[in-house]
């Protein structure tokens, strides 16, 4: 496209009052925009506010500061006092965007949300931006794939009225190997097209007369340099950066606001072309057969820093975009004061540009207290073409109060990506107290992005516990047994130390059914407890337990032991008074025989014989 146009009082206007509201309106705009130069907004001011003078983040513009159309949205929007605030279906064909080339945009917006979702792109700004520059790829006429038929190019950038591009890419965008031109829907120069091109309809090409390929490009481009498209101030900066002109941010705005309230789609084909541009004084089109029909196709381009300036236009017909050091309209003044180039600045290309953070596969991160974690958690960097992107300082920070931390006793560490685009974090060790926390990963200045990953740690588990000895545990009525409970856990035949133990005095073997006599321990005041929760084996997995005391009730009862991880164990314990024993009874005792003198015999009578 040639120039600006411009600005054609809208028909359809029923009352003197809306006719005189747009001719005032419409009139505050008559004056031609200009590139701007040294910070100063040639077409007036390009902030949202309307007051501040423009600037933009480098010298550079991804249409080379082409022209482009300056028609306005109709007087009549779809959220006009009365009507519905619902998408229109149908509508002046002015206001609707072909099939094609909505869902081109709408596509970017989804894929940009993806690669880059603190951006925040809106497609209503890519619309806004597709209308200015070739009314919406010439009102929808593209083929199936969404290609420009025919393609789309702008005036040759020969330093005649237009900024001077000596060819870069030997003719292959824009059919010129002279000068570049601005190509394509979104109107690119070959040289940004180069650095930012993209292959959204997977077609194995990056064209810039592709619509789906064009919308995406122009997506990540806006997003640049961290930008968040919901601040209105990075969003003006994303819409200069694209043309370095106050009166384009102008035009662009209405449109973006316009199609925020609502728009309705139309075929394909069947859009309304904006007004005609008339090529600017002073400006030669090029005579390469690439060069287009003015009537059929837009020709962005304005004159950039350093450019023989258009003369100020006539108010009364269409002119060129004064360059740098042109007069303001309504100066008086004629003679235009052209201003020398800047020099060139250095900037990272697409391709150093970090544009994104994602997950690269980190699994679910869960660990049993004092272990360390099987996953680790990794990154992946992406530039703003979506491409992996190296050296990318990652920052990993442990918050929570599980007492986990990296490999090394450390709670925060910096990675940085591979040439693959990622960054893992080291080894992460479970804390001992049971609980959740998390893991953030950010990276990028200015506005970072940031991931943050759940985590979880499990108390200590043992999948056995036994007792360590088969002797019977017995106690008399009110006595304590004298035996000790002990008991060994173990997880996967290895010594579970640090498992937390509940013993419970049970009526069943499940453990359903609490008793309430019997057998009991005693808390810290010695009062009668029969549940115990603050029990720990030691570092063999080793429990005893403390002393336990009989009521006045015999019988059996039973322990439970459980732990976490569904290892338990029960236990037997008998209260029964001792049995009552007869005394022995023993025999008398022998007492010797009294010794008696021998008896003296008496002497033995004899018979005399008689005389």
């Amino acid at each position: 496209m040639a120039a600006h146009i411009r600005r054609r009082l809208r028909k359809g206007a029923t009352t003197t009052a809306v006719a005189a509201a747009a001719v005032a309106a419409l009139a505050a705009s008559q004056a031609p925009a200009a590139t701007l130069a040294d910070g100063a907004a040639g077409g007036g001011d390009p902030k949202a506010a309307g007051e501040d003078t423009a600037s933009t983040e480098d010298d550079g513009a991804a249409t080379g500061n082409s022209p482009y159309y300056t028609d306005l949205p109709p007087l009549v929007t779809p959220n006009k006092p009365g009507a519905s605030s619902n998408l229109p279906v149908t509508g002046r064909a002015e206001a609707g965007i072909p099939a094609s080339i909505l869902a081109a945009y709408k596509q970017a917006e989804q894929t940009v949300r993806t690669t880059d979702p603190t951006c925040r792109l809106p497609w209503q700004l890519l619309a806004a931006i597709g209308k200015v520059e070739s009314g919406q790829a010439r009102g929808g006429r593209v083929d199936a794939n969404g290609t420009a038929s025919p393609p789309i190019l702008g005036p040759a950038l020969n330093g005649q009225g237009f900024a001077l591009i000596k060819d870069t890419d030997g003719g292959a965008y824009d059919s010129d190997a002279v000068h570049d031109r601005a190509v394509g829907p979104m109107q690119f120069i070959p040289s940004t097209w180069a650095a930012w091109g993209q292959d959204a309809n997977s077609d194995g090409r990056k064209d810039p007369n592709n619509i789906y390929d064009a919308a995406l490009a122009a997506g990540r481009y806006l997003c640049a340099n961290d930008r968040d498209l919901a601040i209105a101030a990075d969003l003006d900066k994303a819409v200069l950066s694209y043309n370095q002109s106050g009166e384009y941010l102008r035009t662009v705005r209405s449109w973006f606001s316009y199609y925020q309230r609502g728009t309705h789609e139309i075929p394909d084909g069947t859009g309304t072309l904006p007004t005609t541009p008339s090529i600017p004084s002073g400006a030669t089109p090029s005579p390469n057969p690439g060069t287009p029909n003015p009537g059929t196709t837009p020709s962005p381009g304005t004159p950039s820093p350093g450019t023989t300036p258009s003369p100020k236009p006539s108010p009364d017909k269409p002119g060129g975009k004064p360059g740098p050091g042109s007069s303001k309209p309504g100066d008086g003044s004629t003679s235009p004061t052209p201003k020398p180039p800047k020099p060139p600045t250095s900037k990272p290309t697409p391709a150093e540009t970090f544009g994104s953070l994602e997950n690269a596969g980190t699994g679910p991160l869960r660990a049993t207290a004092g272990q360390a974690f099987d996953e680790r958690v990794t990154v992946l960097a992406r530039n703003a073409l979506g491409a992996p992107l190296g050296k990318v300082p990652v920052t990993f920070t442990v918050t929570g109060n599980t007492g986990t931390l990296f490999a090394g006793g450390k709670k925060t560490v910096t990675v940085r990506t591979g040439s693959d685009g990622t960054a893992t974090a080291p080894q992460l060790r479970a804390g001992e107290k049971a609980g959740e926390f998390t893991v953030t990963a950010v990276a990028g200045t200015g506005r970072p992005r940031t991931l943050t990953y759940a985590a979880t740690v499990t108390a200590r588990q043992a999948d056995a516990l036994v007792r360590t000895d088969e002797k019977a545990l017995v106690a008399a009525p009110g006595e304590k047994f004298a035996d000790a409970v002990t008991v060994r856990a173990t997880y996967k035949d290895a010594a579970a130390a640090g498992v937390a133990v509940t013993a419970t005095m049970v009526k069943d073997p499940l453990g359903l059914f609490d008793n309430d006599k019997g057998p009991y321990f005693k808390d810290a005041a010695g009062k009668p407890v029969r549940t115990l929760t603050t029990l720990t084996t030691d570092a063999e997995g080793v429990l005893r337990l403390p002393e336990i005391f009989a009521d006045d009730t015999e019988g059996t009862f039973k322990l439970r032991l459980t732990t976490e991880g569904g290892a338990s164990v029960v236990i037997e314990l008998t209260i029964q008074a001792p049995e009552e024993t007869a005394p022995e009874e023993t025999a008398p005792e022998e007492t010797a025989p009294e010794e008696t003198a021998p008896e003296e015999a008496a002497p033995k009578e004899t018979e005399t014989p008689e005389a």
